[in-house]
């Protein structure tokens, strides 16, 4: 039997703003956007490539905004994903080399609420599965 992550819960205290910073921004698709009366609203973004999804929204989404930290997106050209977010405005960090091993590259970020993220570099695995 497999046990597949589909969704990770991001909590963020304003909506559109972290829509526009994870759509335009980071290149993720907008899966949905669904209001159910004025106090529930929930949505669903996918990074490129990716089969899991993030979620927010309002009145079913638990948590502090900016309490999320380290989930890790992964792609296969740190240097290439890391000139992409400084181009679309978005404050990273260096790469951090821990060690030359395919997969012991690293750069750091936090979304608008202080949630951070990591974005590790694991060539073998670059399957033209690129951020936008």
């Amino acid at each position: 039997m497999d046990w597949t992550l589909e969704v990770v819960v991001v909590p963020v205290s304003d909506l559109d703003r972290s829509k526009r910073f994870y759509s335009e921004q980071l290149g993720f698709t907008v899966d949905h956007d669904t209001t159910f009366g004025e106090d529930t609203r929930i949505m669903q973004l996918t990074p490129p490539g990716s089969g899991c999804s993030i979620v927010m929204g309002k009145g079913i989404v638990k948590g502090e905004p900016g309490t999320l930290k380290g989930v890790q997106l992964v792609v296969s050209d740190l240097e290439k994903a890391r000139a992409q977010l400084l181009e679309r405005g978005v404050e990273v960090g260096e790469i951090v080399r821990m060690n030359e091993a395919d997969g012991g590259s690293f750069l750091f970020f936090d979304d608008p609420d202080g949630n951070s993220w990591a974005v590790q570099e694991i060539k073998a695995r670059g399957t033209g599965g690129e951020w936008k």
